[in-house]
C-alpha cells in the first residue's frame, strides 16, 4: 500500500516541477514592441523636391516630431524593441525619415536613416540648483505645529 502511494506522489511532484519550469521559461520569452510609423517607400518616392508641407502631409501624414530648433526638419520615426524578462529593452530595428524644407517651406531633401546611423548620447548627471531651502520631514512636522485652526471651523457654519 505504501509503495503505491509513493509511486503516485512521484509523478505529481515531477508534474509540479515541470509546470513550475514551464511557467518560469515563459517569463523569459522576448516581448516585441513596435512604436512609430515610417511611410511606405512608394509614398516616399512620390515626394518631389519643391513640394510644400501640405503636400507632404497629404502623401505620408503628420511627422512623428519636428526639429527642436527649427520647424524646417520633419522626422518620421519607427523603432522596434525586444525585452526579455526584467532586462532593459534592446533596439532591434529603427527607421527614420527626415524631410528637410527650405525657407519657403518647400522640400529640399528627403533622407532615410536606420539603426546603423544612430548615435549614442551621453547623459549628464548634473543637477540644476533650485531656489529655496531644503526642508526635512522633521522640519515640516515641527513647522506645522500650531498652524491648524483650533476652533474646529473647518467650513462648518462660518
Amino acid at each position: 500500500m505504501r509503495s503505491s502511494r509513493a509511486a503516485l506522489r512521484l509523478p505529481k511532484r515531477a508534474l509540479a516541477v515541470l509546470a513550475l519550469g514551464a511557467l518560469t521559461l515563459t517569463g523569459c520569452t522576448a516581448t516585441v514592441a513596435q512604436r512609430g510609423n515610417v511611410p511606405d517607400t512608394e509614398k516616399l518616392e512620390q515626394i518631389k523636391l519643391g513640394d510644400t508641407k501640405d503636400n507632404v502631409v497629404q502623401l505620408i501624414g503628420s511627422p512623428s516630431t519636428i526639429g527642436t530648433f527649427t520647424d524646417k526638419r520633419w522626422y518620421y520615426i519607427s523603432r522596434k524593441t525586444e525585452k526579455v524578462a526584467f532586462f532593459n529593452p534592446t533596439t532591434v530595428d529603427q527607421q527614420v525619415v527626415e524631410v528637410l524644407f527650405d525657407e519657403q517651406d518647400k522640400v529640399l531633401e528627403v533622407k532615410k536613416l536606420n539603426l546603423a546611423d544612430a548615435q549614442d548620447v551621453d547623459v549628464v548627471d548634473r543637477k540644476t540648483p533650485t531656489a529655496g531651502k531644503t526642508i526635512t520631514v522633521f522640519d515640516q512636522f515641527v513647522g506645522n505645529l500650531g498652524r491648524f485652526n483650533k476652533s474646529g471651523s473647518g467650513g462648518k457654519g462660518q
